[in-house]
């Protein structure tokens, strides 16, 4: 086949405007004003003849680029041309041959439907970085190198013109080889400070689910956490810190840790929040993140929160009604100046509420309005566990696992008991009036609820004595109004007393004279655990409870 009836187009380059005449210019058309052609003809005669860049043969500047090239024409692709370093990169091919036999290589590639597109539109098309047979990448560009266009009846022709992209492919592959394993150990960091198994309070069912962003996102900084502070009481926190990697994984387990450490003082959620503003300005004054802490009691029927800059809780009550916490809401962690409050939502028996991070409602093409409203109504609509809950709300927000933001959830439910269940959870309350003979009153309260309760004698006995020590320490060291309340549930029985006062009692060691100094160190030694906090309305609550027998 005759080489020089196609004209190659190289990529990068342009065919001129108009072809340059191969004749010298006559001296009468030099003689009109006309500006002689940059020939090589007219360079002096001691200078050696330079050819222009038309004169060169195709064929021997193809031969000596070090890309490789081929040139295939016709339907079918048949073999025209392959150059030197095609040659040395797969092997001689047989001129005039189809490229699928021929070319196997292209074949492997897929390059063969890119070559009919390129012969049916007349158009370059470019294939980047595909690894070859040999082992090397590189860049396909196909032209049309027919001269005017797509010959009539497709007898056209395809230059193809491959750059070895090897070491940019290698590079390319080793960055995102460090990416993933810097994800990895992201994603393992945040998984190992997140709580392996959730603490079971026995008045609520908790299911929680972390799922970090897709492999083409960092992890970020989400958190949750549930901590059983005694008597019956839970804390439970959800958290975000704001960027990505490693450093947000690390801020997060630090700010994790430290909501465990202020949660054992049993502060009300807007004073472990101003603790944790601190914290977080010093862990970096740079980095900031949203949080809310809340607290449930059984005996109130309420959850109390607060939350720094966090999304609002979602409450739906036995009815499907669902509610949202929006009040009081202050600035992200590591602002400071600003004093945090308290806030609280309803949260009886038959009720479900959800916290959840930004990356569950919030989608670039949407209000983040809009995706909490759209979380709320299915919300309303969920039933079944917490973690037949947990799963449908992240179901339908369409979180997969190439979702672009880590989402974390925590739903709780505050189950209602009936019947026989129902009879494992049981509250007594009394109000203590008068003095000293209020002491007495408690006693013989405490010992006809348990004996109603049909707890063992021992139990029974230690129970009334835990009350006796606590009645005497409030009437003695606390001011009215001075309550009893005993609770039981499928786990423990919890005695709890409060009072006006908001000095809290420490434990002590009694010398052999004093008459006083040993209520509390009893209520220590015969109860499996023991505290007392600060209650809103000013004054304290000091309580101990009992693990019950498994029989009971």
């Amino acid at each position: 086949m005759n080489f020089t009836r196609w004209s190659a187009r190289l990529p990068g380059t342009q065919r001129r405007a108009a072809a340059r005449t191969e004749h010298a210019v006559t001296p009468d058309r030099r003689g009109d004003g006309s500006v002689p052609a940059a020939r090589a003809e007219q360079l002096t005669d001691d200078a050696p003849s330079v050819p222009a860049v038309d004169e060169l043969p195709a064929r021997e500047v193809l031969d000596r680029v070090p890309a490789l090239v081929a040139l295939v024409h016709g339907p079918d692709h048949r073999i025209a041309y392959v150059n030197d370093a095609y040659a040395a990169a797969f092997g001689q091919r047989p001129l005039g041959e189809p490229a699928r036999e021929a070319l196997p290589e292209l074949a492997e590639l897929g390059l063969l439907p890119l070559l009919d597109q390129v012969l049916r539109s007349g158009k370059p098309r470019t294939l980047k970085s595909r690894r070859a047979p040999d082992g090397r990448s590189y860049t396909f560009t196909c032209t049309p190198a027919a001269e005017n266009g797509v010959r009539d009846g497709g007898d056209g022709a395809v230059l193809v013109f491959a750059t070895d992209v090897t070491d940019h492919a290698e590079a390319a592959e080793r960055l995102r080889a460090s990416e993933r394993r810097q994800r990895e150990t992201a994603v393992t960091l945040q998984r190992s400070l997140l709580p392996q198994e959730l603490e079971e309070p026995d008045d609520l069912r908790i299911a929680a689910t972390y799922q970090p962003g897709g492999t083409e996102s960092a992890v970020g900084g989400d958190w949750y956490d549930v901590i059983t502070l005694g008597g019956g009481r839970t804390a439970l926190v959800i958290g975000d810190v704001m960027g990505r990697g490693v450093r947000a994984a690390a801020v997060m387990g630090q700010l994790r840790t430290a909501v465990r450490a202020y949660a054992r003082l049993d502060l009300p959620p807007h004073e472990v929040l101003q603790l944790l503003d601190g914290l977080a300005m010093e862990i970096d004054a740079n980095q900031i993140a949203t949080c809310v802490y809340a607290i449930h009691d059984p005996n109130e029927g309420r959850l109390v929160y607060a939350s720094a800059g966090h999304l609002p809780i979602l409450v739906r009550d036995e009815s499907g009604t669902v509610l949202r916490a929006d009040e009081p809401t202050g600035p992200p962690l590591g602002t400071g100046g600003w004093m945090h409050a308290s806030g609280s939502i309803p949260l009886g028996p038959g009720s479900t509420a959800v916290l959840y991070t930004d990356g569950l409602v919030e989608r670039r093409d949407e209000d983040l309005d809009e995706g909490i409203a759209s979380l709320e109504r299915a919300l309303a609509g969920a039933t079944g566990t917490p973690q037949v809950v947990c799963d449908r709300l992240v179901r339908t927000a369409g979180v997969t696992a190439d979702h672009d933001d880590d989402v974390a959830v925590l739903v709780l439910q505050h189950p209602a008991r009936t019947g026989p269940d129902g009879d494992l959870f049981r509250n007594a309350a009394l109000e203590l009036l008068g003095g000293v003979e209020a002491a007495p009153r408690a006693r013989a309260f405490a010992s006809g609820v348990l004996t109603s309760w049909r707890f063992p004698a021992d139990l029974h006995d230690l129970g009334v004595l835990a009350t006796s020590e606590l009645v005497a320490n409030s009437l003695q060291h606390g001011t009215p109004p001075m309550r009893l309340r005993l609770r039981r549930t499928d786990r423990r029985l919890i005695v709890e007393v409060t009072d006006g006062d908001d000095h809290l009692p420490r434990r002590r060691h009694a010398e052999p004279g004093d008459e006083s100094g040993r209520g509390i160190a009893i209520v220590a030694t015969i109860a499996s655990n023991w505290g007392s906090r600060r209650t809103p309305g000013g004054g304290k609550a000091v309580w101990c409870e009992f693990v019950l027998p498994r029989a009971i």
